[in-house]
């Protein structure tokens, strides 16, 4: 994965509040906490509904705290992306946004709002709640912000055993922008209350959102920066694609249920299993299509 060294990086879309606190999270005790913080690393939207609380505890472990807004002084250039990973995620960003921003009208008549990346260390506060890192990365709809703290990519190789990469955690932006297109679009209202099973509108929300990183990679070589004329992505290759369908299969519920538990229950999943995630990834990524992922009209995830 190259970025265009030229490029120019927008770290207004970013907010890096790196080293600052958060406000403090406490995790359900016992099995059922294990479970819920082990759902909830698979990209979840609100970590809220996964029963986690507000309150005093101790936080997770996360990357080494930077100088809060750190991004805006070191990230000005695609060449800057090309050697730092906070970069990177700015630049995918921007990326994201720069698609979404003619793809959502031209599909769906619909205007696109920018989102917001958070980057923060250990635990944060948002529109849905307090979290911590344990919960990984999530979008929260009420205040339209994707929020990640960037050791989660170390965890996501270290005990999920994805390879990695750069593209991996493309992929992970990619995911949570794809449900940021949802809260657009009121897709995410189509899953209601059905938030377990392996058809249930949970699973199904998700698919979709794998679908749409997917679909923005498809693009993610041919959409020009207004201020170049050029993609800010310059190239993808076959093993980075593969890196972010690693990436989409470590976190599949049969595997996280696997190392969790040792048995696999579908009627418990929440986000798909680990085929299916590579599945509507790829289903994006070929077609390049918005309409392809349309995983609520599906009959067969």
């Amino acid at each position: 994965m190259q970025f265009d060294d030229q490029g120019d990086l927008d770290t207004s879309q970013v907010d890096d509040r790196r080293g600052i606190p958060g406000g403090k999270v406490a995790i359900g005790g016992g099995a059922v906490g294990l479970l819920a913080v082990l759902f909830a690393i698979v990209l979840g939207v609100d970590p809220q509904l996964l029963g986690l609380s507000s309150g005093d505890g101790t936080s997770a472990g996360s990357a080494n705290p930077r100088t809060a807004g750190e991004v805006q002084q070191a990230c000005k250039t695609g060449a800057d992306a090309n050697k730092r990973q906070d970069c990177r995620i700015v630049a995918v960003t921007n990326s994201l946004q720069e698609f979404w921003r003619t793809e959502l009208p031209r599909r769906t008549n619909l205007p696109y709002k920018n989102a917001e990346t958070v980057l923060f260390t250990s635990q944060v506060s948002t529109a849905c709640g307090a979290a911590t890192s344990a919960v990984g990365p999530f979008y929260c709809p009420g205040d339209r912000k994707a929020y990640f703290d960037l050791g989660f990519f170390n965890e996501l190789s270290a005990r999920f055993g994805a390879q990695g990469g750069p593209f991996a955690e493309s992929y992970v932006v990619a995911h949570e922008y794809g449900h940021h297109i949802q809260n657009l679009t009121g897709a995410m209202q189509k899953a209601g209350a059905d938030r377990q099973g392996a058809t249930s509108g949970s699973v199904r929300l998700e698919l979709q959102a794998d679908c749409y990183a997917g679909v923005w990679a498809h693009h993610a070589t041919t959409t020009p920066q207004p201020s170049t004329g050029r993609p800010l992505i310059a190239s993808l290759t076959d093993q980075d694609i593969a890196q972010g369908l690693d990436a989409a299969a470590a976190v599949g519920d049969d595997r996280i249920q696997q190392q969790a538990t040792g048995r696999i229950n579908p009627e418990a999943w929440t986000h798909g299993s680990a085929e299916q995630r590579k599945a509507w990834f790829t289903t994006g990524y070929r077609t390049g299509d918005l309409a392809r992922c349309d995983t609520f009209s599906a009959a067969r995830l």
